[in-house]
């Protein structure tokens, strides 16, 4: 029974990860994160011009009750433009990201590699689907919708190939990674006939 248990333990629980794939979670937090960060950063370098109005209003009342008052309103509108700033980017960036690696990694399992191909498809894919639901009139959608698939598809393709290239170049030195996929093959049917010979025992 023991031998059983153990060989049930050493069958794969799903398919092997493809090499190049990218884990879609990771990836989608990561988006998250930069696009806050770009779009506070953009938010805060739009306020200087806001600050300098304030400088010049300050300027112009000796008020110290006025000054405080400006200078207060100032500082809570830029904490709010760069809040806002950093939540639109994060959701945008972080819904591309997702759809992006999304569509990649479900081309990947349904063709069973991982290409560029599945790289351009997704690119092209989540640049028409962005492009549709821009606003806008109907041909406007549709002119965006066709522009992102053509755009997303010639950026991706260059990109991708350069990204499994590297990944090519990192696993040249990883024996244990070529040989991967045979030795869970191996191990599947290895544990099949220890079981086979278990229930033969009995």
């Amino acid at each position: 029974m023991e031998g059983t248990d153990n060989s049930e333990a050493t069958v794969p629980n799903g398919p092997p990860k493809l090499a190049g794939t990218v884990n879609w979670g990771t990836a989608t937090v990561i988006g998250v994160f930069a696009g806050m960060l770009y779009g506070g950063s953009k938010e805060a370098a739009a306020s200087v011009s806001k600050d300098a109005e304030v400088m010049l209003k300050l300027g112009s009342t000796e008020d110290k009750r006025e000054q405080y008052r400006l200078m207060r309103d100032a500082m809570e509108k830029r904490f709010i433009r760069v809040t806002r700033g950093s939540i639109v980017g994060g959701i945008r960036l972080g819904m591309f990201t997702a759809a992006f690696y999304g569509i990649q990694n479900l081309l990947a399992e349904k063709r069973g590699v991982h290409d560029v191909f599945n790289i351009v498809g997704a690119g092209s894919a989540t640049a028409s689907a962005f492009g549709l639901i821009m606003p806008g009139s109907l041909l406007w959608r549709a002119r965006n919708m066709a522009l992102g698939s053509v755009l997303g598809a010639a950026f991706c393709f260059p990109l991708g190939w350069i990204h499994l290239k590297l990944v090519e170049k990192a696993n040249e030195g990883n024996p244990a990674h070529s040989h991967l996929d045979q030795r869970e093959v191996k191990s599947g049917v290895s544990a099949a006939i220890e079981r086979l010979e278990g229930n033969l025992s009995k």
